[in-house]
């Protein structure tokens, strides 16, 4: 499969530089190329950024993690066809720069690899979202001020009203709850 992709690369290749030199001539033919290989690292660089800036914004929460990875994935297979020589390729990863052809193929990408992604990435933004919708969302944050044994007391099977030969386990300590408005310099006691 691999060597018959890569003839008609080839032959698809060559017949466009034929019929595109022979259409305007050699010397705008390589113009072309030198066109498109400036258009393509300036594009490049500015999608990049894009990508990377919606990449931090699904990692802040204001954005769609799934939106970002698909972006980032169709400027990857863009930039890798502007790398691979020809006219063809070159056309074809210039259009998948541009953002409204990126705007348009968006919802392909994440129907397409939607649900992979989201395992692959299970370290950052979609994994981590569906991980989370998956969880209890309660959070006790809490520190150990000193920890003492208030009384030793072992209990056994044979001691009347005890658990079945279970040790007791007593954690001493005070509730601090946190300022939810932020106007105090620090915790407050619930008393």
């Amino acid at each position: 499969m691999i060597p018959a992709l890569f003839v008609l690369y080839v032959v698809v290749e060559i017949a466009a530089v034929i019929w595109v030199g022979s259409t305007i001539g050699v010397l705008w033919t390589i113009a072309l190329f030198l066109f498109g290989w400036a258009v393509g690292l300036v594009l490049v660089r500015s999608q990049g950024r894009k990508v990377i800036e919606g990449f931090r914004r699904a990692g802040r929460g204001a954005g769609s993690a799934g939106g970002a990875v698909a972006d980032g994935a169709v400027v990857a297979a863009g930039t890798v066809l502007l790398v691979i020589p020809g006219l063809v390729t070159s056309a074809l990863g210039l259009l998948l720069l541009l953002p409204p052809t990126r705007r348009i193929l968006r919802p392909l990408v994440l129907i397409l690899g939607g649900r992979r992604l989201g395992m692959v990435t299970a370290a950052g933004g979609v994994g981590a979202e569906v991980y989370s919708r998956t969880r209890r969302r309660t959070v006790v944050d809490g520190v150990i001020v000193e920890d003492t044994v208030v009384e030793d007391i072992t209990y056994g099977p044979e001691a009347p009203g005890s658990p079945t030969g279970a040790d007791p386990l007593a954690i001493e300590g005070e509730i601090i709850l946190p300022d939810p408005g932020g106007t105090a310099p620090g915790p407050r006691r619930a008393d």
